[in-house]
């Protein structure tokens, strides 16, 4: 860091669908935040408009800036739009077709024509090579790697236009050297040539998802790293001189460096962030159970954070493909502010997932959009000051959002303009309060007993209402939930995960045999944490786990292996048992066994992500006549600015309290109250009646 540098100075910025968030912490002044619009072609551009923009209306040089944290969607991106780098597969001989068999199960069982159900895209049947070797299942060499036929197959996916090259050998999680070989192979013929090997993107058994990771790893390297690469030299142009940190999956940050070598590891960068500044939160709340709801203007985000930690699942899915990445238990649905309201075949009114997005945007927005959305509904039913959205910043019609949700859903459905648009935000709460479910009470969970934490511009517009539909009684609203995904990646911490196969019965396997395992673990994430500088040696904090199943079960279940404990692999069958019963609603106690073990080193992290609401503290209150669903007379509500409101202040519905970055809509039968920390607490009173 420049000897200029001053401590303290951070900034994390998060790039969503409609607009990209800026926060940055300086000593001194507090917490200045920025919503700019994102640029879709290049995203790189709204991220450097957003940090010169806060830079300059905070008067901070760019040299001041220690860390620089960044959530980004480019990952995913490149997979749902197909625009990932043409990539060469190459497999054990006999085994070339692994990534179009995929499994027997499928989605569409009874459908007269079936869709391709893996992702075929990736690599089609020419750009599929095999090569002729053979790992065993003890991971003995039962054939020597034949190097002539990795020339053949490697320099044939070239000539056929390969721009990066997924390995993916039978058994290679025992013994990845013949993988490494391959590599080296490509190397030396094709300098320059992205390679991903399955012994380091995902070295567990499980042939077909092995394969599927490591050729999406294949497909976003090359994007991931031109963007990360034309990032940070935009940064460095800029004067900015910290590096570049960005958002894992899990929700711990990882340096450039490393993120490019691991572009798999980014899926749900963006959404990982909301959840640890929710996490965050929590912990200035004294909620160790919650879950977090960041709708956005395209998407809508759900995670489930127990005992002060978010739930991690083994495998994703991204655009409906496995993905074996251990990540932060997110689940997204097309549900969002621009999400377009349409009338399907049979005449029922239906929202999302194809959303406005900022480019036209909603019709409200005035930039030539016709569709009616969400937020042209909250438009009409009153719950939006058109001159105060974005804190001013953008003034919205709210005439161009009366004639769009008139001539796309009130006519058609014949019914009043206030009817159709309170409609289009029962469906899409609906959706939001099935999407909830999704995450608790499939995970063994009860919503009832947890708070809800909205984020994002609009997820405190509907938190009553989707606490209303789940039994929820309590909503914690954070000071700027509009901008706490960028928030949260000034909170997470430095984190990287390292995991192995390991097949052992619990009840006949050998402790020392796993500690060696770890060991060997540790030191590779110990390695990487080398490269992070100074991050790596705050707070630093190392977590085991382990893959675990019923002998002959299928799929696994990850359990914390304490290693400290009197008697490790009997607390972990314990806790298995108690897992499968929350999960799967039954456990017995049959012989488990291994299936991979896990190191996770983190660094840092944890700190206080709340950012103080500043200004409208003079502004007066007023009232407006709003609509709410269920209702055929309109209310008028009280009408607040969130910095006017004292700490200890009590507010009690109908009511709606205004910020520059969200506004938080109070329905009857909930009561809020201002915490000491500024946090607005919502606590139902009542049911609400419809």
């Amino acid at each position: 860091m420049s000897e200029r540098a001053i401590p303290g100075v951070r900034i994390g910025v998060d790039v969503g669908g409609t607009f990209t968030d800026v926060v940055c912490a300086i000593p001194g002044q507090g917490h200045r935040v920025l919503k700019v619009p994102s640029t879709p072609g290049d995203s790189s551009r709204g991220v450097m408009d957003g940090v010169a923009a806060v830079l300059a209306q905070a008067e901070v040089d760019a040299a001041r800036i220690e860390r620089f944290a960044h959530g980004t969607t480019v990952a995913t991106n490149a997979v749902l739009e197909r625009k990932g780098a043409r990539i060469g597969l190459i497999t054990t001989e006999g085994f070339r077709d692994v990534l179009e068999i995929g499994r027997q199960m499928r989605s569409q069982m009874y459908n007269v024509r079936l869709d391709p159900e893996t992702p075929v895209f990736l690599a089609p049947g020419r750009m599929r090579r095999t090569v002729r070797e053979r790992i065993g299942s003890k991971g003995e060499v039962l054939v020597p790697l034949d190097e002539a036929s990795v020339v053949e197959a490697v320099d044939g996916l070239v000539a056929d236009g390969a721009q990066s090259i997924a390995v993916a050998l039978l058994f290679s999680f025992l013994d990845g050297s013949h993988e490494e070989r391959v590599r080296d192979i490509v190397r030396e013929r094709h300098p320059g040539l992205d390679v991903s090997l399955s012994c380091e993107v995902d070295p567990a058994f499980r042939e077909y998802e092995r394969t599927a990771v490591t050729a999406f790893d294949a497909y976003i390297k090359p994007v991931v790293d031109r963007y990360l690469a034309h990032l940070e030299n935009g940064l460095s142009s800029a004067g900015v001189e910290a590096p570049l940190q960005v958002m894992q999956s899990r929700g711990g940050l990882a340096n450039a460096a490393v993120a490019r070598r691991r572009p798999i590891r980014l899926f749900l960068s963006g959404p990982a962030a909301g959840v640890i500044g929710a996490q965050a939160v929590g912990a200035v709340a004294g909620v160790e159970d919650l879950i977090s709801v960041d709708i956005g203007g395209t998407s809508c985000d759900i995670a489930l954070v127990s005992g002060s930690k978010p739930l991690i699942r083994p495998e994703g899915t991204i655009d409906g493909y496995p993905v074996r990445v251990p990540m932060i238990d997110v689940n997204a649905i097309g549900s969002g502010g621009g999400s377009i309201a349409w009338i399907d075949g049979a005449g029922g009114l239906r929202v999302g997932p194809h959303s406005a997005g900022s480019d036209p945007g909603p019709a409200c927005y005035g930039r030539g959009g016709t569709a009616a959305t969400v937020t042209d509904a909250s438009i009409v039913l009153g719950y939006l000051d058109p001159a105060y959205f974005a804190g001013g910043a953008l003034a919205l019609d709210p005439e161009l959002a009366h004639r769009a949700v008139e001539r796309t859903v009130a006519d058609p459905l014949g019914m009043s303009v206030h009817a159709a648009a309170a409609g289009i935000h029962r469906v899409l709460d609906a959706q939001m309060a099935e999407g909830i479910r999704l995450v608790s009470i499939r995970q063994g969970f009860d919503p009832r007993g947890f708070a809800l934490v909205p984020l994002g511009g609009a997820g405190a517009l509907h938190a009553c209402s989707l606490a209303d539909e789940l039994g929820i009684r309590r909503i914690v609203v954070p000071r700027r939930p509009g901008v706490l995904s960028a928030g949260g990646l000034l909170a997470a911490p430095v984190e990287h995960e390292m995991s192995a196969a390991f097949a052992e019965r619990l009840d006949r396997c050998d402790l020392a045999a796993v500690r060696t395992v770890l060991d060997g673990l540790d030191r590779q994430c110990e390695a990487l944490m080398a490269e992070e500088g100074a991050m790596a040696h705050e707070d630093r904090r190392v977590e085991h786990a382990a893959d675990v199943c019923y002998v002959g079960q299928g799929y696994h279940l990850e359990i914390p292996l304490v290693l400290d404990d009197p008697d490790p692999l009997q607390r972990l069958y314990r806790d298995f048992l108690a897992a499968h019963d929350r999960v799967y609603g039954h456990a017995t106690e049959a012989p488990a066994r291994f299936v991979n073990l896990r190191s996770v080193h983190r660094a840092g992290g944890a700190g206080e992500v709340e950012l103080a609401e500043t200004g409208d503290s003079a502004a007066p209150r007023g009232s407006r006549t709003i609509w709410l669903p269920g209702r055929e007379e309109p209310v008028e509500a009280v009408v607040v600015r969130r910095g006017a409101l004292a700490a200890g202040e009590r507010l009690v519905g109908p009511a709606i309290v205004e910020q520059a970055d969200t506004t938080i809509l109070v329905r009857p039968g909930w009561v809020g109250a201002v915490s000491d920390n500024a946090l607005l607490v919502l606590e139902r009173t009542a049911e609400e009646q419809s």
